[in-house]
């Protein structure tokens, strides 16, 4: 993707009417082996990869999020779902005085009562505003966070932020099984290292699949429907 398609490179004059993508991810602890800026790296590389297909442009990222539950562990910086849903809602507001449409990109699970806070209420307010998560068609529930699917694409993204020889298996119960005690107590109580799956065996070509997977299943949801919680939804045919 060129330079062009970035917001903060161009000049007021240069703004016409599109879609603005929003990556908007975290600065949280992503096991001892990824790094902290893991799913903001991610949004930031499916917002682009809309981009090169859609058109529109991609906002600066978003690398603050509703995080609490990995405080235990030092890096995590978490703003809060209040804080969060208040920067999404002003966010709205401004860009959709220029913008076609402004979607969010979101990599991060914790951000999800936020987003759809502040989208359904930027929608009740008439503003063209949405958000899709950064997933595969069929996620694995036993494998989602910092486990073999994020270690694979962040092993191709940016193969510098993944220390290959702290790679461990962490939980791996499917994580409907852990949220009770995940959001009473936090990540550390269920998963010591930080880590809900097992990134054993990730690679960068793998990583590229997924990452490619990612991106077509976020294009499907563009141009689907947008549900009660102001989230994209793929059309059934």
């Amino acid at each position: 993707m060129s330079g062009d398609d970035e917001l903060a490179t161009r000049t007021w004059p240069e703004i016409e009417a599109a879609t603005v993508f929003v990556p908007l991810g975290s600065t949280e602890q992503h096991g001892p082996h990824l790094s902290l800026g893991t799913d903001t790296a991610i949004a930031v590389a499916v917002a682009r990869g809309l981009v090169a297909v859609h058109g529109g442009l991609v906002a600066p990222e978003i690398a603050y999020g509703s995080s609490g539950e990995h405080e235990d562990f030092p890096g995590t910086v978490s703003i809060g779902a209040e804080a969060l849903e208040l920067l999404i809602t002003e966010f709205g507001r401004s860009a959709m005085r220029w913008a076609a449409r402004v979607v969010f990109v979101n990599g991060h699970g914790g951000n999800v009562g936020a987003l759809a806070a502040a989208v359904t209420r930027l929608r009740r307010e008439g503003r063209d505003v949405a958000w899709l998560p950064c997933g595969t068609a069929a996620p694995d529930p036993a494998d989602t966070h910092a486990g073999r699917i994020e270690t694979s694409v962040m092993a191709h993204l940016r193969p510098g932020d993944v220390r290959p020889d702290r790679m461990a298996a962490g939980e791996t119960r499917p994580l409907d099984e852990l949220l009770g005690v995940l959001r009473v107590a936090g990540m550390r109580a269920v998963a010591p290292t930080g880590v809900l799956g097992d990134p054993r065996g990730a690679t960068a070509a793998s990583g590229e699949v997924i990452l490619a997977e990612m991106i077509a299943t976020a294009r499907a949801r563009l141009e689907g429907t947008v549900d009660r919680y102001g989230c994209l939804q793929k059309v059934l045919t």
